[in-house]
């Protein structure tokens, strides 16, 4: 199935630029389209071949795959990291004070680097 068409799909559609393109055109259109396959796959040997020239024969193709730095994937590594965290010993609870209630008429503390 390439890009959601089943071979029953391509079959109508084969017939319908059948009808379309006429008995007398049609193998006209059909060698165009066997030269364009054919350049096609040619052109693919190339970048293989060139791809094989450049990077040799031992290349570990894991390295270059780009969906290693998918960064869902990194996130869900790091968060399903079964190594434990270090334990860390509890800190000293420090005392608090409630706070005093404000009465009316008393200035309330005021925090200038507050947004």
């Amino acid at each position: 199935m390439i890009f959601g068409l089943t071979i029953e799909k391509l079959v109508v559609i084969g017939v319908i630029a059948a009808l379309l393109v006429g008995p007398d055109r049609l193998p006209r259109y059909a060698a165009m389209l066997a030269q364009l396959l054919g350049r096609g796959r040619e052109l693919l040997g190339t970048a293989r071949e060139r791809m094989k020239d450049e990077l040799g024969d031992d290349v570990d193709w894991r390295t270059l795959d780009p969906r290693q730095y998918d960064p869902r994937r990194i996130i869900r590594e790091a968060l399903l990291d079964d190594v434990p965290p270090p334990a860390r010993p509890a800190p000293a609870r420090a005392t608090l004070t409630p706070p005093t209630p404000f009465t009316p008429g008393t200035i309330p503390p005021f925090d200038s680097e507050a947004t």
